[in-house]
């Protein structure tokens, strides 16, 4: 898998050293000399503001700028030709940069290029279209996603499920999916929230529209909004889950076909003997789960971790793993942090069990003593997929009504560049046609 994921990224790799250095400044700035560039530094030690400083980037290269993500080169910097712009931008923004010479760029990538050195360039070359799927109404939870786009910066647009039933999506690089239910039981709010206004709201809303689309029910259409998707990323889309959309998403596609809802969810009792029906083979991620059959337990299946858990708060991280950045710049490029321990945090879906994972995705993130992965990624068809557990890396066990995490307390969090790492991860993987 590693010489695929290889092949689906724009990175330049020579055998020489200096011919590698030479062919990259004459690549990346072809078109006119500088005499300065500017660094954007990414480690702990300097930089003042990490999560602006993907917004940075990403802005840059909407004004057609190319940049250089120096993966694992002081905690995954950006280089770029320096502007006027760029700097008063960064200076707005708060986000800590220097300007170096010609000659000290040429070094740093030098050194970079050197095989002794596990640290890789890649070209980050066009700025990826956004979409993230949310509801229209008011939800009393927030979406970490949508929360640290707004705070970098980043422009996204909204889509939902007449979108993508609309083939919508084709006009999208990146897909984000955060707390949701694909398997049509309401997010499994029924113990505890049926008597509550906005789950009575959401229920209705979410029958009409199936009923607005052709469908009989919930499910029904909820299965076809994740077929839409599924195909989305085969044809070459990029998909970044977090919270309960990652295995209930899985969960629909393997149980297409097969009724797995209660009465209280679509109004007629579910099939005998589904957990035996369920089709792995159809799933991203999971493979040999088993499906939660109690209406009232908010849990969907034995993937999540969250009942499973048996770690205090004080001591809950997990680890990054390191790959080889000139040999696995992708899983390199979604791992870049500044530090390789992060604090864990809980949602519905907190954590994955590492015994139903498929051996073809890797595990990037993982509490080892507790069986548990957090972050993960995979390749679908052209397209590729990231899971995240866990729904808001700055508040440890959000809950229902909780306020929203105000990320100018989180400037540097790691958690949350896990995020936008994601976000510039497109802009570095040739473009695919989506059909």
């Amino acid at each position: 898998m590693t010489k695929f994921l290889f092949k689906n990224i724009q990175i330049i790799q020579t055998k020489k050293v200096k011919s590698l250095v030479l062919f990259t400044f004459l690549f990346f700035y072809s078109a006119v000399s500088f005499a300065n560039f500017i660094l954007i530094p990414m480690d702990a030690e300097t930089q003042e503001n990490h999560l602006k400083a993907y917004g940075i980037t990403y802005w840059v290269l909407t004004k057609q700028q190319k940049v250089q993500w120096l993966l694992n080169y002081r905690g995954g910097s950006f280089l770029m030709a320096d502007a006027e712009d760029i700097r008063k931008e960064c200076m707005i923004r708060g986000v800590s940069f220097e300007v170096i010479s010609n000659g000290e760029a040429a070094s740093i990538l030098e050194t970079i290029s050197s095989p002794s050195q596990n640290q890789e360039s890649v070209i980050l070359e066009k700025a990826p279209k956004i979409a993230v799927y949310t509801p229209k109404g008011n939800l009393p939870w927030d979406d970490a996603v949508t929360m640290v786009l707004t705070y970098a910066e980043i422009p996204y647009d909204k889509v939902y499920d007449e979108e993508v039933l609309n083939d919508e999506l084709l006009l999208y690089d990146w897909l984000h999916l955060h707390h949701e239910d694909f398997t049509g039981q309401y997010g499994k709010f029924y113990g505890h929230y049926r008597a509550a206004a906005w789950y009575i709201e959401d229920k209705k809303n979410a029958e009409s529209f199936a009923q607005k689309m052709g469908f009989d029910k919930v499910s029904q259409e909820k299965l076809a909004v994740a077929l839409k998707i599924r195909n989305y990323v085969v044809g070459g889309g990029f998909m970044f889950a977090m919270c309960s959309a990652t295995d209930s998403f899985d969960i629909a596609l393997s149980a297409e076909g097969v009724d797995i809802c209660e009465p209280m969810f679509d109004g007629d009792p579910s099939e005998a003997n589904y957990q035996s029906k369920i089709d792995y083979s159809r799933t991203f991620a999971f493979t040999d789960f088993t499906l939660e059959r109690n209406p009232l337990k908010y849990e969907f299946s034995s993937i999540d971790m969250t009942s499973k858990r048996r770690i205090a708060k004080e001591v809950d991280y997990f680890s990054l793993m390191e790959y080889s950045a000139k040999w696995d710049p992708v899983p390199t490029m979604l791992t870049q942090n500044h530090t390789a321990l992060i604090k864990g945090f809980m949602g519905q879906t907190t954590s994955f069990d590492s015994n139903e994972i498929k051996p073809t995705v890797l595990i990037m993130g993982q509490n080892r003593s507790n069986g548990e992965a957090r972050y993960i990624h995979g390749v679908k068809g052209k397209g590729f997929f990231t899971f995240y557990g866990g729904h808001d890396p700055e508040d440890y066990a959000h809950k229902v009504g909780d306020p929203k995490t105000e990320l100018d307390l989180h400037p540097n969090s790691p958690g949350y560049r896990l995020i936008l790492n994601n976000v510039l991860f497109p802009a570095a993987k040739k473009k695919h046609q989506k059909t």
